[in-house]
């Protein structure tokens, strides 16, 4: 992770985004986003007619996605949880927000990308700056200076993208680990894997301590919501799945209503 800190290790970042963008905007004059369109609609329509879709169109997999959600939050509350709360705890809050800074600068590539993808421009050279700034100025991506400078976040992933050709998000769906998501965002999520350009890193022992490291940062960071949740919500399931859908239609749709 050291390497990336240096002024090398940003020349490598730099030199792996202008090749990424290079591919990318290739990519977007050859793409045929009706093919894409029309495949991806293809299997959400298998995954339909076999789970029966139409008696429970909001949640068809209700059965499964339960037992999921009751694995995921049994790992959660015992091991996850008391992991991050003893991070948030001991690690000095400069550096929580140093590691989160960090990987948020690694994810603003990928951002960048999809933005691309949807055609938002302005998004896109928005996240190239962010990323630019933060890899040089901003210390290997540990300061934020591109927030501070107007700059604002915008976190778009594959599924995102997905959704703004016209897939339609398919059934609600709960996965091991991964949590909640749809059948359009779960297609998505190995491509949102390997775009993540912190997947690349080596050696791999690193890598895999960094990603650990990120997932814990992740979850101390919703420590008070998951509270709140916990407190407040009825049936914390059916909270959180419409939560879930409710943010993923506002990201994919902000301007409707």
């Amino acid at each position: 992770m050291k390497q990336m800190f240096t002024s090398n290790g940003r020349t490598h970042l730099g030199a792996m985004l202008v090749i990424t963008l290079s591919l990318l905007t290739t990519a977007c004059s050859t793409v045929n986003v009706e093919n894409i369109k029309a495949k991806a609609d293809k299997t959400i329509d298998a995954i339909a007619v076999k789970t029966n879709i139409g008696q429970n169109p909001r949640d068809p997999l209700e059965g499964f996605n339960r037992a999921m959600f009751n694995f995921n939050d049994s790992v959660d509350q015992a091991v996850v949880k008391p992991v991050a709360q003893m991070y948030h705890d001991v690690m000095p809050s400069f550096v929580q927000t140093g590691i989160g800074n960090f990987f948020g600068n690694v994810g603003d590539i990928w951002s960048a990308f999809n933005s691309l993808l949807q055609g938002k421009a302005g998004e896109t050279v928005n996240g190239i700056m962010r990323v630019g700034l933060n890899s040089t100025f901003g210390l290997g991506g540990l300061l934020d200076i591109s927030s501070s400078a107007g700059l604002s976040k915008h976190k778009e992933d594959f599924g995102q993208t997905l959704g703004v050709w016209g897939v339609r998000s398919g059934p609600y769906l709960v996965l091991p680990v991964i949590g909640p998501t749809t059948v359009r965002d779960a297609i998505a999520t190995p491509l949102d894997y390997y775009g993540d350009a912190w997947s690349y890193y080596r050696p791999v022992y690193i890598r895999n301590s960094g990603s650990a490291v990120r997932l814990v940062d992740l979850r101390a960071g919703v420590l008070d919501a998951g509270s709140l949740i916990e407190d407040a919500a009825l049936d914390k399931y059916v909270f959180i799945r419409d939560a879930y859908l409710q943010r993923r239609a506002n990201e994919i749709h902000p301007d409707d209503d």
